[in-house]
């Protein structure tokens, strides 16, 4: 399993920079605009579907998209409210399929995640944070069944570096989305249910994870509800209901090319 992981993920990394290097030599002709994304949420409790990644406090969230033609590259960068690091993920994201109906996108990053341990110093304790690297991949086929509504697969497979981490994570989603549920003139819902099973080394557990966003046409603001609810579970970390209401403004632009 440990080579079988390695070899996934450097096979991830690898189409990624393929990937990029292809968007980079398309013909300045093609016009093809650079989109360029991004959110800020501010939430009650940092929540991770890998229950040991979870912050459980106040948190902020970044999230940054830029791309071109297939290809995005879209960091994540998590901090509690009162400034300390979380953890970042760099995601290099491509579409391998982009149909009417069916899309597939493959992804890989590195991450960091920053834990806090105390240490003596000249014979005082002191907080000290640590930081731990993974490495991960991802595949994700969505098929829409009507214009509002789509369900999906996700496979998250990622790999913890050093040995005082679970050093193999899998988890597997089966996924639905619901959007422009019109609950006002201008004011949206989409819910977003999965059910997914979670390896973590010789653990694993399956729960049941949803989203219910309500949002209003052309204003930057959303509000999210989180819960996430374990169904039987051999992971003792996270195994428990969490919850968190979250706020997010969200902006986005394309630009083309000045010949």
């Amino acid at each position: 399993m440990d080579m079988f992981v390695q070899r996934s993920s450097a096979a991830f990394i690898i189409l990624m920079l393929l990937s990029c290097a292809s968007s980079a030599q398309e013909p300045d002709t093609l016009r093809v605009p650079v989109r360029f994304a991004g959110a800020v949420t501010v939430t009650n409790k940092g929540i991770s579907t890998i229950p040991n990644l979870t912050l459980g406090k106040p948190a902020a969230i970044f999230d940054f998209s830029a791309g071109k033609g297939r290809f995005s590259f879209e960091p994540q960068l998590r901090f509690a409210l009162e400034g300390k690091p979380w953890s970042f993920m760099f995601w290099g994201r491509y579409k391998l399929v982009r149909k009417p109906k069916f899309q597939m996108t493959l992804g890989a990053h590195p991450a960091l995640a920053f834990r806090k341990r105390m240490i003596t110093v000249n014979g005082h304790e002191e907080e000290d944070l640590v930081v731990r690297r993974y490495l991960a991949g991802e595949l994700a086929p969505t098929y829409a069944l009507t214009k509002n509504l789509s369900v999906g697969l996700y496979w998250l497979s990622s790999r913890g570096i050093e040995k005082d981490l679970t050093r193999n994570n899998n988890l597997i989603a089966l996924r639905g989305s619901l959007s422009n549920i019109r609950l006002a003139e201008k004011t949206n819902l989409r819910i977003s249910p999965q059910v997914y099973y979670l390896i973590m080394d010789d653990d694993d557990g399956f729960y049941f994870n949803s989203t219910v966003t309500i949002s209003r046409d052309n204003f930057p603001f959303a509000v999210t509800a989180l819960i996430n609810q374990p169904l039987r579970t051999r992971i003792e970390v996270g195994n428990e209901l969490l919850w968190n209401i979250s706020l997010t403004y969200s902006f986005g632009k394309e630009y083309l090319e000045i010949q």
